[in-house]
Order: C-alpha cells, then sequence, then structure tokens
C-alpha cells in the first residue's frame, strides 16, 4: 500500500511555527519570567524576615504601637494583635495586600517588556544575519505565516507565560503569608486571603492578555519593520530613527501647527513606537474619572477585567493597532524580498 499524504493546513503551519519560535526563545518566554518570580519571592522573603525581626524586637522592648497605645507583648501574638480592628482598618489592609500581590508579581511583567522588545528586535534580522533565511524560504512556508508566528509568540505566546509566572508567584506569595501569620498566632483566612481579591486581580491579569496584545502592536510592528529592514545594527535604528524625529519636531515646533506641543509627539509617537511593550504602559493614557491617586489607591478596581476591557474604547489603542498593521505587512513585503545581509 502506497502511504497518503495529507496536506498540512495553514493553521497546522502556523501551529508548529509558533512551536518552533517557542523552542528557540525558551529562555526568554519561558524560564526568564519565572526566574523573575522566583527572585521576588526571594526579595519578598528577606524582606518578610526583616519585618518580622523588627516587630520581635519593638514587641519586646514595648514600642509596638497599636492604634496609638503602647502594647508589650511575650512575643509577638497576631491574634492579639488584629483582635479589634475596625472595618476601616481591615478595608486599609485589604487596600495594602492588594497593592502587595501586585508589586510581588510584577517582576514577570517587568521581564516581559524586555524579552518582547528584544525578541521583536532580532526576529528578522537574526535570520538574515546567520543566512538560516534561505533554509526557510525553502521550505512551503510563506512569508506572512512567518512574520505572523513571530508576531503571535510576542504578543499572544509570551504574555500568557508571564501571566501563569505571575499568578504562580502571587499565589506562592500569599502561601508564604499565610504560614508566617499561623505561626505567630493569627488567622490566615482573615488576615490574609479574606481582605485581599487575588480572583479579581487574576481575571484582570488574562483579560488584560488581548488588551496587550493590540496595545503593544505599534511597538512590535515597528520593532519587526526594522528587524527586517535594517542591514546591521537593528538596535540603532529603531531607537534613534523615533528619537531623532522627536528631537527635530520638538526643536521646530511643528506640532503647533496642529494644536500640540512637542510633547505629544514624545508622548503618542516615539513613546508608543519604543515602550508600548511594556506592561502598563496604557494606563498612562487612560482617562481616570475617580481621579488618578483614588484609581491608585484601589488597584482592585483599576486592574478588575472590567476597567481592563474599558481600553477598548481608547482610540490612542486602535490607531496605534492600524499603524502597527501597516508596520507588518511592510515587514512581511522586506521579508519576501530578503536574501542575503
Amino acid at each position: 500500500m502506497n502511504a497518503v499524504n495529507h496536506p498540512v493546513s495553514k493553521a497546522g503551519t502556523l501551529r508548529w511555527l509558533l512551536k518552533r519560535e517557542y523552542w528557540e526563545n525558551r529562555g526568554g518566554f519561558l524560564y526568564a519570567p519565572f526566574i523573575a518570580g522566583i527572585v521576588s519571592l526571594l526579595m519578598s522573603t528577606a524582606g518578610i524576615l526583616f519585618g518580622l525581626w523588627a516587630m520581635h524586637r519593638a514587641a519586646r522592648s514595648g514600642t509596638l504601637h497599636i492604634d496609638g497605645s503602647n502594647i508589650n507583648v511575650n512575643g509577638l501574638d497576631l491574634d492579639l494583635l488584629t483582635r479589634d480592628l475596625s472595618a476601616t482598618d481591615r478595608l486599609q489592609l485589604g487596600q495594602a495586600m492588594d497593592l502587595t500581590l501586585v508589586l510581588s508579581s510584577s517582576w514577570p511583567f517587568i521581564v516581559l517588556g524586555f524579552v518582547v522588545f528584544f525578541y521583536c528586535l532580532g526576529a528578522l534580522y537574526d535570520d538574515r544575519r546567520d543566512r538560516s533565511i534561505l533554509f526557510w524560504k525553502s521550505l512551503p512556508l510563506s512569508d506572512t505565516q512567518t512574520v505572523l508566528s513571530k508576531l503571535l509568540s510576542a504578543l499572544l505566546v509570551a504574555p500568557l507565560i508571564a501571566v501563569v509566572a505571575s499568578l504562580l508567584t502571587m499565589l506562592c506569595f500569599m502561601l508564604m503569608l499565610s504560614v508566617v501569620v499561623l505561626a505567630h498566632g493569627g488567622s490566615p483566612l482573615e488576615l490574609i486571603w479574606a481582605p485581599t481579591h487575588p480572583l479579581t486581580l487574576a481575571a484582570g491579569h488574562l483579560a488584560w492578555i488581548p488588551i496587550y496584545a493590540l496595545w503593544a502592536l505599534p511597538t512590535a510592528g515597528w520593532l519587526l519593520l526594522c528587524s527586517a529592514w535594517a542591514k546591521s545594527k537593528p538596535f540603532l535604528w529603531a531607537v534613534m530613527l523615533p528619537v531623532f524625529a522627536g528631537t527635530i519636531v520638538s526643536t521646530t515646533n511643528v506640532m503647533q501647527l496642529f494644536g500640540n506641543g512637542g510633547g505629544w509627539f514624545w508622548q503618542h509617537v516615539v513613546g508608543r513606537l519604543l515602550v508600548g511593550a511594556f506592561p502598563g504602559t496604557d494606563l498612562l493614557y487612560r482617562s481616570h474619572p475617580g481621579g488618578r491617586d483614588e484609581d491608585l489607591q484601589n488597584l482592585v478596581t483599576l486592574l478588575s477585567p472590567a476597567r481592563q476591557l474599558e481600553a477598548l474604547a481608547m482610540p490612542e489603542l486602535w490607531i496605534g493597532a492600524a499603524v502597527g498593521t501597516v508596520f507588518i505587512v511592510l515587514a512581511i513585503h522586506l521579508r519576501r524580498r530578503a536574501g542575503e545581509i
């Protein structure tokens, strides 16, 4: 019997291309965010140990203040110290805990910004530099599929892994705090799990992924375009061209013809091209009906799925996505013409 060869569908080809990008960049996509989470936990552990040492010392010396009173206890009994917390105190405790959770789990996202930036910058340039592009062009793969696989890897695969690393870091941090509270006579359910909102924060992280993909599209598109076009030193071209353009616009005051200052160009053009891959930059462009300070104090509201999806109403999001799409089309066109450097 003759074996029947079934052609691979476009979806199947794209899936294999995504696997290839993951295998070749596992260090940045997988290891980097998890290592960042581990480092965050280690630093949090050091901070907790130092805080416990300071509180034990204050408790033994009788200088531990609770509600303006001096408390002198033998050791550190969290149940005794937190027994008479008011509703306001518990609300403030929850807000402080939410802030702590966000900060402790933000390290994978910080690493994500650098990973996406440098991955896109070298995604199409490295193939031309080592001439492996000749091998990939000999395969039945379209340049559109190749570029899109790199784009999806940067804007969907890498953020999804970073979210998983962030949520695991958050969970481990809460478990670590629970052990500390339990060891000192407190109730982890009452002091850690009840006042905080980990499920809301987790849902907000997941809802953030498509927002990030759209918001970072102009940055990823610009970097991929430079990666496909630059003959050498794509980093300098990618950074210096927007910075040089911003300098010219600022010195010539050309934006005043459109009723804007030079700061508008730096924020909406240079900033979107260079720092859009870093998570959280979209928050700087959003309106804050309740006031910026109020929103920053209530992180659960700011990072909830509903507030994340509010970004879909931002004109800057869709304008940037349209510009990023143009960059991707140009990068595909340059990829088709690419051979050797």
